[in-house]
């Protein structure tokens, strides 16, 4: 009985390696390890890309877009392992994407946003085996599992060519990168440098990269509008509130393997569609479908406000209507296991055009800003108000944390932010 199960468990080995070898595809063993699982490390939020935010001429045309063009983007990972894989979606496509090459490799010197690699380490990325592959209509494509190690903070370099391009001008992008990429014709995927690429501040068809990580690790995503995208932050300075809370979290032992994941995008709102879907449409997408996370930032409601109409009776209703929005949050995170912080919304007396005479959208704040605080309500409040605010003038930021326009920070202000996190609320999981 003994020889007639080694020998089954032989056959049933040997068949998948020779599946395998015929098809290109790992064995099925190939995904996991014990003790490990996969964990998302960066992420950017798909959007419907605008017309000012389509790549230049030439790689848009009339009616495609990325014809006969190589795309090099870097993007800043979180947690680290050993092993990676990529997600590329096709969410706001209304034809397929066909992707015909994609290498990843370390950017030289580790740096954000350039276009030369490290030499040696370009590694080809597979779909099932195979070089090339298709994303349909609005679905997104897993990639094979690389042998490619990687370190927390790490810059990881994706490059991916498109033969065909895609037949229509309807590209999924993340426009607010705050991140340059590169476009240049011809398939120049496995090139260590490309000379007279044109360089562009957004990311396009990449989503997500997920490494193999221990199975305690775990991420936190936070949901925002462009004070979470960072805007006033520093191109290819990775000095957004999210990277700020990533650089704390990682010097201390009991917090430097959590993910962070920053599912922002400038002008997104909770309760209607704007630049990107609402919360409540995304969260499945965005948060709950995403591998590891323990825990929920949600930053968001300032775009809600300011955006309905400054009269009493529309602020009240708005004001209604995101404290509802939040309950819906919270219940559907909890329905996963998921752990749900509430941040204060920031001032932004003093801004056009959202700050209006009468007071009615700050009346509306400080209502929200009462109910996020109320006990209950959230796990947990991160009090960001609180840390940017003018004493003089509650209503507005302090004159030396705002870009100038009294809504959106700079650097040093994200950097408050990020220190107003409490680093207790993301104790190790188990």
């Amino acid at each position: 009985m003994l020889g007639t199960c080694v020998l089954a468990l032989a056959l049933i080995v040997t068949a998948s390696a020779l599946t395998a070898l015929v098809t290109g595809a790992p064995p099925a063993t190939a995904a996991a390890r014990p003790g490990r699982h996969w964990v998302n490390t960066w992420t950017g939020m798909p959007q419907l890309t605008e017309p000012a935010n389509l790549p230049p001429a030439p790689y848009t045309g009339a009616k495609s877009v990325l014809v006969d063009t190589t795309l090099r983007q870097t993007v800043r990972v979180t947690t680290g392992g050993p092993r990676i894989r990529l997600r590329f979606s096709n969410a706001y496509g209304d034809t397929p994407l066909p992707l015909t090459a994609v290498t990843v490799a370390l950017p030289r010197d580790g740096r954000a946003g350039v276009s030369a690699v490290e030499p040696g380490s370009l590694r080809r990325v597979t779909f099932v085996g195979r070089d090339s592959a298709t994303v349909p209509v609005g679905a997104q494509l897993v990639s094979d599992p690389l042998d490619f190690a990687l370190r927390a903070g790490t810059e990881l370099t994706v490059t991916a060519y498109t033969a065909p391009g895609q037949a229509s001008l309807a590209l999924t992008s993340h426009p607010g990168s705050r991140t340059t990429s590169y476009l240049v014709h011809g398939d120049r995927t496995r090139d260590e440098d490309l000379p007279g690429a044109t360089a562009v501040d957004h990311w396009y068809l990449l989503s997500d990269v997920e490494v193999l990580a221990p199975g305690r690790t775990r991420a936190v995503a936070v949901v925002g509008d462009s004070l979470t995208d960072g805007r006033g932050s520093t191109t290819n300075g990775n000095d957004r509130w999210p990277d700020r809370l990533f650089d704390r979290l990682r010097t201390r032992p009991d917090t430097s393997g959590i993910a962070v994941l920053n599912q922002a995008a400038g002008g997104n709102r909770v309760l209607a569609d704007g630049l990107g879907p609402n919360v409540l449409a995304r969260l499945d997408r965005d948060v709950l479908s995403r591998s590891g996370v323990a825990w929920l930032i949600v930053f968001e409601g300032v775009n809600d406000i300011g955006t309905a109409e400054a009269t009493a009776e529309a602020q009240r209703a708005v004001t209604a209507d995101l404290t509802a929005g939040y309950r819906q949050i919270v219940v559907r995170a909890h329905a996963q296991g998921i752990r749900v912080y509430g941040a204060t919304l920031t001032p932004f007396g003093g801004n056009t055009p959202y700050d209006d005479p009468a007071g009615e959208r700050e009346a509306s704040r400080q209502r929200v800003n009462a109910w996020i605080r109320t006990p209950g309500h959230f796990d947990a409040v991160i009090d960001f108000d609180r840390a940017v605010r003018d004493p003089a003038t509650p209503d507005r930021l302090r004159p030396d944390l705002h870009d100038g326009d009294w809504l959106h920070l700079d650097p040093q202000g994200y950097r408050v932010l990020a220190a107003a996190v409490p680093q207790g609320l993301f104790r190790p999981t188990g």
